[in-house]
């Protein structure tokens, strides 16, 4: 399956952990990716992601005319070290605005593929965007 989404993960517990950033064209994807990385994550795919499962397990990597490039809106198409693949562990969910954020959520989880993965509602655009997205996939996705 090709999700409309991009894929970073960041290296926690001994692995690899995949955030799988889903939301409609303009909402912040990329920007949220572009982010992520100069926070220390690392480009698994930007705009559209090949998902599978194996083993219960949600796995995702960039289709192959896609890998190693991730979308600056305004500068171009930039090229970036990829990860080849990485196990999803977290489904962040992009919202139009702040407002659009429930201030304390239950936890809530998301299927994709059949695998039921924990999601985060998320405005990419928010100064604290990072620091929840890492927290968030450490904690909420950090379960083996």
């Amino acid at each position: 399956m090709i999700a409309h989404a991009g894929l970073v993960a960041l290296w926690s517990g001994g692995r690899w952990r995949g955030a799988l950033i889903e939301g409609p064209s303009g909402a912040g994807k990329s920007s949220l990716a572009l982010a992520a990385l100069e926070a220390g994550f690392r480009l698994v795919a930007d705009d559209r992601t090949l998902l599978w499962t194996s083993g219960g397990q949600l796995y995702g990597r960039a289709p192959d005319t896609l890998k190693g490039l991730i979308e600056a809106r305004g500068v171009g198409v930039l090229p970036e070290s990829p990860l080849g693949l990485a196990r999803i562990d977290l489904v962040v969910a992009c919202a139009a605005g702040p407002e659009a954020v429930e201030r304390l959520p239950d936890p809530a989880k998301v299927d994709r593929l059949g695998a039921a993965i924990p999601l985060l509602g998320l405005w990419p655009f928010d100064p604290a965007a990072l620091a929840k997205l890492r927290r968030a996939i450490v904690h909420l996705g950090g379960g083996d």
